[in-house]
């Protein structure tokens, strides 16, 4: 199947015509609109620097249902130690910005370009980009970003630099989303590492059926805040 050349016109081809590895479209831009259009169908972007955008809509796709998510016994009891503090929305530069410096998908360089960090600033700037702070002693040691439309949270990088920082970021994330009644979050590709906490594979058609459900509902937009029920 041939991979669609996007235009300056707000639309993107049907997911389900995305090539086997879950290529879809290249070029476009990174505007707001065009990322929560992006979204709203169940794509979204990763290129390498200097490359043209690149779309994707993978099949299968990594989910975390927030009703069935599951602590292993040890981050259970760094949560309830408290080991960390965590915050949400407190600083979405900084966690974004340790994500392009620390996180990698493939290859050398990191896919998080500053044209990225500057759209998903945009999209924080909005309401609709999210972050998850862990903090120790008043220093930043991890944590995660991601895109919410309706009761859908679609993460997009996390990073740590104290041993299991992320994951408790993570977890506060995910319990966070079950007391607000979100329904999925999208962790796109499949990681050894997210499978502990019980991240199963999607089809597309699936993941697509429950897009097409939870995005309709209000999005909780604004700053995010841990003592908001």
């Amino acid at each position: 199947m041939p991979v669609f050349r996007l235009s300056d016109q707000l639309v993107f081809p049907p997911p389900e015509m995305a090539e086997p590895d879950g290529l879809l479209a290249i070029g476009g831009d990174l505007s707001p609109e065009r990322l929560l259009l992006a979204y709203s169908l169940g794509i979204f972007p990763w290129f390498g620097p200097g490359d043209p955008i690149l779309w994707w809509s993978p099949s299968p796709r990594l989910i975390i249902e927030p009703a069935a998510f599951t602590i292993p016994k040890r981050l259970a009891r760094l949560l309830r130690q408290q080991a960390f503090l965590v915050t949400m929305d407190q600083a979405f530069a900084q966690v974004i910005t340790a994500c392009a410096a620390i996180q990698r998908r493939q290859g050398p360089d990191t896919w998080i370009t500053p044209e990225m960090v500057e759209a998903y600033s945009r999209l924080h700037s909005l309401g609709y980009a999210h972050s998850v702070e862990c903090w120790r002693e008043g220093e930043l040691v991890g944590g995660l970003y991601g895109v919410v439309l309706g009761r859908i949270f679609f993460g997009e990088s996390m990073f740590s630099r104290t041993t299991n920082s992320s994951k408790v970021a993570l977890a506060t994330l995910v319990n966070q989303l079950h007391r607000w009644e979100f329904e999925l979050l999208d962790c796109q590709i499949k990681s050894d590492h997210l499978l502990q906490f019980r991240a199963r594979e999607m089809s597309r058609q699936e993941f697509q059926k429950r897009l097409a459900t939870n995005a309709r509902h209000p999005t909780h937009r604004g700053k995010w805040d841990l003592s908001v029920a």
